[in-house]
């Protein structure tokens, strides 16, 4: 799962629409439209913010994490 569909499905799993989660994260609803629409830069803080409300922050992933699951 991609971080745009991680955001999206814990989104809609506590029920928020993307005005309510911008509000709760204290960002604004146009980026909490790029995160899921897959926008390839966006500011480090702000997705933190969100990923707080989630219990989760950003941090350094492997490349190739994906090919050693399967």
């Amino acid at each position: 799962m991609d971080f745009r569909e991680f955001i999206r499905q814990r989104r809609k799993e506590e029920g928020m629409t993307q005005q309510q989660l911008a509000l709760l994260a204290g960002v604004g609803l146009r980026f909490v439209r790029d995160v899921e629409q897959g926008k390839e830069s966006l500011r480090v803080d702000k997705v933190n913010a969100v990923l707080k409300l989630f219990g989760k922050k950003l941090g350094p992933v492997g490349l190739y994490e994906e090919e050693k699951a399967t």
